[in-house]
């Protein structure tokens, strides 16, 4: 008996234990879910941050260069107002203010989304037909799931690209892979250029500077829109124009250094080249290309002119000490780049001053005609000669550029008078739809009084003339 009831009693305990062990196993999971949901928001959260301060990371990696120009807080505050302008894509803004602006500086952490600004009001001012569309209108996320012919090419020229600068130096890393997908992206959109050695670097200093696919719009615009797609074009006429343009230049500004430079036979194609292909960026510090490219945008590819020729004459002094071709070239290609910080702002400073389109038109026609004269038969001119005939050739065509202006000038002068007297007569209409409304708003308010007039007439008892009565009786006595 004591052994059942020790039984009854211990059989009682598991049935208890059943109970709570159900109560407990519900709250346990209760808390388990609870903990499961709290771990994966915690863990998502954690992500955001990594991702995050890996994106701060990458930024200052990306932008890991020495500015040249430091930009004071008012102007960033200026660019930041801009920047923040609602609609901001179809907004003109105050012309002075933007060249002012970007003389006085450009804000390195808010450059990307400057040269989008820029590239915005380049398009809203720009005067004429637009630019021939890429037959290939393919969205970026696209254009990198395809195959392309150029991937040899690019892949050499990914190691030679920025090699010093961290984010690209590190093989197949990050920067690689970027450059990678925004070069091969390109050459799918634009396959007659397809991939040309150069490219790389104007790719580059984009990704410095903002995203991928934002890199890929601005590359597009700069090629198509700013015109930079013709040097890179298989058969390199327009670069050999513009190796021709840039000696025409020096002749004109700098004929001591021209003289200098001819003496050795040194023509620009053996040392400007890369800086048109490239913006400057192979061989230029990051400070100072980043700098170009702010002028590049606010003002178009005759930046590059510009830059090449106050360069070359703010060392002339220098390049004149040397007396054989391969000390010159030398200087030009290695020394010349290292230039000090004031340099630099001097130089880019001096390039926003410059007005030099006048004159690259004329030698662009100058180019043409010497090469039509060379297709139609061997020159017996000698050098002296040539230079002569280059010079006529070059005072008819500013004569020609000058009657032009002039005739522009009239037109311009005409149309703002017709505008002026188009502005007048609508202002005349305007007075004068001003005073029908008032001489109709006078009718309506005297035919309300006659009306009201008749009313109490007839509410006196006296009769009043009905209007066709009016009319005879005026009639009559007009008669």
């Amino acid at each position: 008996m004591a052994l059942g009831g020790g039984d009854s009693t211990l059989g009682a305990v598991p049935e208890e234990r059943r109970k709570t062990s159900g109560a407990e196993l519900r709250e346990l999971w209760r808390k388990a879910i609870l903990q499961q949901i709290l771990l994966l928001r915690m863990e998502k959260e954690n992500q955001k941050l990594q991702a995050s301060e890996s994106d701060l990371q990458c930024r200052r990696l990306k932008l890991d260069y020495e500015e040249i120009t430091p930009c004071l807080k008012d102007v960033t505050l200026v660019w930041e107002r801009m920047l923040s302008t609602t609609g901001r894509s179809k907004v003109r803004f105050d012309t002075e203010e933007i060249h002012t602006a970007v003389g006085q500086g450009v804000p390195r952490q808010h450059r990307g989304e400057i040269w989008k600004l820029l590239s915005e009001q380049y398009l809203l001012r720009k005067e004429g037909p637009s630019a021939k569309p890429p037959n290939n209108n393919a969205p970026y996320k696209e254009l990198l799931k395809q195959l392309t012919s150029q991937q040899h090419a690019i892949l050499i020229d990914l190691g030679r690209t920025f090699p010093t600068h961290p984010y690209f130096s590190a093989q197949l890393g990050a920067g690689q892979l970027s450059l990678y997908n925004l070069l091969k992206a390109y050459s799918l959109l634009d396959p007659e250029v397809g991939y040309c050695q150069g490219l790389s670097f104007v790719a580059g200093v984009l990704l410095l500077h903002m995203s991928e696919e934002d890199a890929f719009h601005m590359l597009r615009f700069l090629m198509y829109d700013m015109g930079l797609r013709k040097q890179y074009r298989p058969d390199m006429i327009i670069l050999q124009i513009q190796m021709y343009q840039l000696s025409r230049l020096l002749h004109d500004y700098h004929r001591e250094l021209y003289t200098h430079l001819e003496q050795y036979e040194i023509g620009p194609s053996l040392y400007a080249a890369p800086w048109f292909l490239t913006a400057f960026a192979s061989h230029f510090p990051l400070g100072f290309v980043a700098r170009v490219f702010d002028m590049l945008f606010l003002q178009g590819s005759e930046v590059i002119f510009k830059v090449a020729l106050s360069l070359l004459g703010s060392h002339k002094p220098l390049i004149l000490q040397h007396d054989n071709l391969e000390t010159i070239v030398e200087f030009i290609k290695t020394t010349l780049p290292n230039l000090g910080l004031v340099q630099m702002e001097k130089t880019i400073n001096q390039v926003s001053e410059m007005d030099i389109s006048k004159q690259l038109q004329a030698y662009e026609v100058e180019y043409h005609v010497l090469q039509d004269e060379l297709l139609d038969g061997p020159s017996t001119l000698s050098q002296s000669q040539r230079v002569a005939q280059l010079e006529k050739t070059n005072g008819s065509l500013r004569q020609q550029n000058l009657d032009l202006l002039e005739e522009l000038q009239v037109a311009h002068a005409k149309i703002r008078w017709l505008e002026t007297r188009v502005d007048g007569l609508m202002n005349r209409e305007s007075e004068l739809q001003s005073e029908v409304k008032t001489l109709q708003q006078e009718q309506t308010e005297q035919q309300q009084t006659v009306s009201n007039l008749r009313d109490l007439l007839r509410s006196l008892g006296i009769n009043s003339p009905s209007p066709e009565q009016d009319n005879l009786t005026n009639t009559s006595n007009n008669q």
